[in-house]
């Protein structure tokens, strides 16, 4: 029997939940509402889904989260509740990240594909990969930058995806002129249906995480980590 997998993301404000049954995709839920936030709305979806798709969570084979980078609090709310989930039914769980979900929505691209997130502060969380087989290969570490870092380092033809590529659009033309292309503007945030194929390929490899060592990526300290570095720079913190 296929494998039913129940993919998780809530990197950005517009989360999204899918079921996967082997592959074919069964059911998607996708919401980019300010009003409301993934604690309130996460479980709710994951039942109205699995309703929706006549199954419930004991059908789960495994289940799939996207582990960032992207909103920290975000990220809290979905690997809890995909850990939360795992520890109750007893089935393993397999991760992705934002930036890959991204670079797989331009697959067999033809040029180099760079991914931009909004990461605020005005920087990005960014990674170029090759989609020229499909499937996305990392080419480059991921990073958080001023986006005109990013820009500068790049000198081929390269297709930009991310709302990151949207907000500094301009940018990233008046450095790179011709060169730059961009995804259509559908394929701004990570969708659940596009990790769903990167997880099933995770799991089938064995790529399992073990629930103790599931944490969020998230690349750039966060403000409570950072103001700690700080006061351990100025001297307040002894060792």
């Amino acid at each position: 029997m296929s494998e039913v997998l129940l993919a998780v993301d809530t990197s950005t404000p517009a989360g999204s939940i899918a079921i996967s049954r082997g592959e074919t995709l069964v059911g998607e839920l996708f919401l980019d509402l300010k009003a409301a936030n993934h604690t309130d709305r996460l479980l709710h979806s994951i039942s109205q889904l699995l309703s929706d798709c006549a199954m419930s969570i004991q059908d789960v084979t495994a289940f799939g989260v996207v582990v960032g980078p992207g909103s920290f609090t975000g990220l809290r709310v979905g690997l809890a509740t995909v850990k939360g989930l795992a520890m109750a039914t007893g089935k393993p769980v397999v991760g992705v990240t934002s930036l890959s979900v991204l670079a797989a929505s331009v697959p067999f691209a033809r040029y180099p594909v760079c991914v931009m997130v909004d990461a605020r502060k005005q920087e990005v969380y960014s990674e170029l990969f090759s989609c020229e087989k499909g499937r996305p290969q990392s080419i480059g570490p991921a990073m958080v930058a001023d986006p005109e870092k990013v820009v500068s380092n790049l000198e081929s033809p390269t297709l930009f995806v991310g709302n990151g590529a949207v907000l500094y659009r301009s940018l990233i033309t008046k450095n790179l002129g011709a060169r730059a292309h961009f995804a259509p503007w559908t394929f701004t945030a990570p969708r659940a249906s596009l990790a769903a194929d990167l997880l099933l390929e995770a799991y089938r490899q064995g790529e399992v995480i073990p629930l103790e060592s599931l944490a969020p990526l998230y690349i750039r300290l966060s403000e409570a980590e950072i103001a700690w570095a700080k006061r351990q720079e100025n001297g307040f913190i002894q060792g």
